[in-house]
């Protein structure tokens, strides 16, 4: 038997077809889609009832009233709306659904209409704060959470001014006079505070004796 002195055949594999790069399309794609998104965020709109309040990285810049605004773009100049004609509110004790800030669980909302008055008798108080905004920049900077601060101040004020009256006031003839001491007081610590905020109206909605085996906080 003769042997072939001819190497083997190695299999043949299809040629993978070269796939030419313009580089130059590629870069006039991303220009064109750095300016589209250049032009995208230059341009901001703040509503009629409302101011904003520009960052430029990070720091405070200026505060912007209602129409079309503009900014420099790709996120070096941050807008944060705050509404200063709005009437926002709170309600204590109670909740309809219907206020403006974020309510709290109903078993804190049962603790806050739980009070003691003066002459040591109980009540269960409900109650509402009517507010808004009135220096955007103080609202968003002096103080990290300004609501959840008014919201104590409002519950502590509440039982301190209920506290110094005696039962019969607080259900009967004295509801006005609370409402309105209460408000002062609240006017007085906001400013101090430097909140951003005014504290327009206190209404209590609804006074009673407790129900049986209420707890007292």
């Amino acid at each position: 038997m003769t042997r072939s002195n001819q190497p083997p055949q190695l299999p043949q594999f299809p040629q993978i077809p070269q796939i030419k790069v313009n580089f130059r399309t590629l870069g006039l794609g991303a220009v064109g889609l750095f300016l589209v998104i250049g032009v995208l965020t230059s341009f901001y709109t703040v509503p009629a009832e409302s101011v904003g309040v520009v960052q430029r990285f990070g720091r405070y810049l200026e505060t912007s009233g209602p129409g079309l605004r503009f900014r420099i773009p790709f996120g070096v100049d941050r807008v944060t709306e705050v509404p200063v004609q709005r009437q926002l509110k709170m309600e204590f004790g109670f909740s309809t659904g219907y206020t403006t800030n974020e309510y709290q669980s109903s078993r804190e909302s049962d603790a806050e209409k739980n009070m003691v008055t003066g002459d040591l008798n109980a009540a269960e108080v409900e109650w509402v704060v009517q507010y808004g905004v009135t220096d955007a920049r103080a609202y968003l900077f002096h103080l990290r959470t300004p609501e959840a601060t008014l919201r104590d101040v409002a519950e502590s004020v509440m039982r301190e001014v209920v506290g110094d009256r005696t039962v019969d006031e607080v259900l009967t003839f004295g509801r006005e006079d609370i409402q309105t001491e209460v408000r002062k007081q609240l006017v007085t610590v906001v400013d101090r505070l430097g909140m951003g905020l005014r504290v327009e109206q206190v209404q209590l909605t609804n006074v009673r004796p407790p129900a049986p085996g209420a707890a007292l906080v």
